[in-house]
């Protein structure tokens, strides 16, 4: 009825969210300075049960590697229970498991068959059959720090209002040998951003006592309370994400820890797109789940999920689309031979956000110890660009087929050679507790 009115108080609306978000990205970098934890180990005789998951599917080719990193955590083996939870389909990576010389705390389960098909559900399988005091979960291709559980422990310990249920530990990149992945550009950007999560975003909000979406592996938790909410959510496919906020709404409070867990990158497009298609699906699925009934996380639970998963699905599907709108603007002008218009406001949206991510990325691989330079930054629109197009076909595939898992592939690293960088715990392969077994471990009945 009134599109002279209604159409700039859009634009408006649209153009200040953007720039509290930015605003908001601004202040968790500084929050987040200030929120750097010094690391904690406990010691022995502090030290409860803990249960390490692994939920495996296809994963022969990394298995071994993955028994090597396992192997070297620095705990009581005593104290230590760990299951490699596979399909009882996936006959070639339960043979690599049987043959992988495993510690002795290291067993095979075996989920029971059953839909959907997802990592969550392998969880939540073996969640009956934890047998530790508090539990963490790791992925195929992940290198943790050999003290993490310790630290993890210390700061369970060091609770004093026994209402923290999970630590989540910074997820870093390291950088792969060209012959396995060639594809710098990606690999940079998605080291960047995860450096800009892990190290600037939730520190700062754990800081400020807010509850965020959890990554998906290197999560710590209190068994007793991941068992009272349920376990994880068989059917989300960004389990993680979705845990934060349900721990959150039943009145618990997550917590970040200083030790890391190393990755590998996804590899080139073919790879990189089905995994953020997956996490997009999964992030419009927590949203659509906790946004049904918003008041059950409060006033500062709903924020915390506006300003993350919200903001995430927006920001994704609207990246390209503005992209390239800028370009078209710029383009035409200079056809025409005319300056693009500048308003004031959209220069002010454009500036302020691509300064905040520019900055979040920059400190936060600073603190991660990657790479993020000029041609970093210069190439970062286009990798955000790539955004949308993940954005489209997660839709597609929230309506066509909302509960498929888009498996990522992990390939083994390639060997060190001299100019590359060397894993960051290979000076503890000679050091570090390496019980290992001749034997098989004998796969447990699966759980009903």
């Amino acid at each position: 009825m009134r599109p002279d009115l209604i159409a700039p108080l859009l634009v408006a609306g649209a153009a200040a969210t953007f720039l509290a978000v930015s605003s908001w990205r601004m202040a968790l970098v500084i929050l987040s300075a200030r929120a750097t934890l010094a690391r904690v180990d406990a010691t022995e005789c502090d030290l409860p049960p803990y249960t390490v998951l692994v939920a495996l599917h296809d994963e022969a080719e990394v298995m071994d590697q993955l028994v090597q990193r396992l192997a070297r955590i620095d705990y009581p083996q005593d104290r230590l229970q760990g299951l490699l939870i596979l399909e009882p389909h996936d006959t070639s990576t339960i043979a690599a498991a049987r043959a992988a010389r495993k510690p002795d705390w290291l067993k095979i389960f075996i989920a029971p068959p059953g839909q959907p098909q997802t990592k969550p559900r392998a969880l939540t399988c073996a969640l009956p059959d934890v047998t530790g005091d508090l539990l963490t979960v790791y992925d195929a291709e992940d290198e943790p720090d050999p003290l993490q559980l310790r630290e993890s422990a210390a700061r369970f310990a060091a609770d004093a209002g026994g209402n923290l249920a999970c630590l989540q530990a910074p997820l870093r990149i390291r950088r792969m040998h060209p012959a396995v992945n060639p594809s710098p550009f990606l690999d940079r950007q998605f080291a960047a951003e995860y450096a800009s999560l892990f190290e600037t975003t939730l520190p700062g909000m754990a800081r400020l006592g807010l509850p965020f979406p959890l990554g998906g592996t290197s999560n710590h938790f209190r068994v007793d309370v991941l068992r009272d909410v349920g376990g994880w959510d068989a059917f989300n496919v960004t389990e993680d994400a979705d845990l934060g906020f349900r721990l959150w709404a039943r009145g618990w409070r997550l917590g970040v820890m200083s030790r890391p867990t190393w990755e590998t990158p996804p590899g080139d497009l073919s790879d990189w797109l089905p995994q953020r298609t997956r996490w997009l699906k999964g992030y419009m699925q927590t949203w659509g789940v906790h946004t049904r009934r918003p008041w059950r996380l409060g006033l500062r639970g709903a924020f915390a999920l506006t300003v993350t998963v919200g903001a995430g699905i927006v920001s994704a599907i609207v990246h390209g689309p503005s992209l390239a709108w800028v370009a078209a603007t710029v383009m035409v002008a200079a056809v025409a031979g005319l300056p693009p218009q500048t308003p004031t406001l959209a220069l002010g949206v454009l500036t302020l956000g691509a300064t905040s991510a520019w900055l979040s990325c920059a400190i936060g691989a600073r603190r991660a110890g990657v790479r993020y330079g000029p041609t970093d930054m210069l190439a970062a629109p286009a990798y955000w660009a790539l955004q949308s197009l993940a954005a489209a076909h997660a839709v597609w595939r929230l309506v066509r087929e909302p509960f498929a898992w888009d498996k990522t592939r992990h390939r083994r690293d390639a060997p060190s050679t001299a100019t590359e960088p060397v894993s960051a715990y290979a000076a503890l392969d000679e050091t570090a507790p390496n019980r290992l077994s001749a034997g098989h471990a004998a796969a447990p009945q699966p759980v009903a």
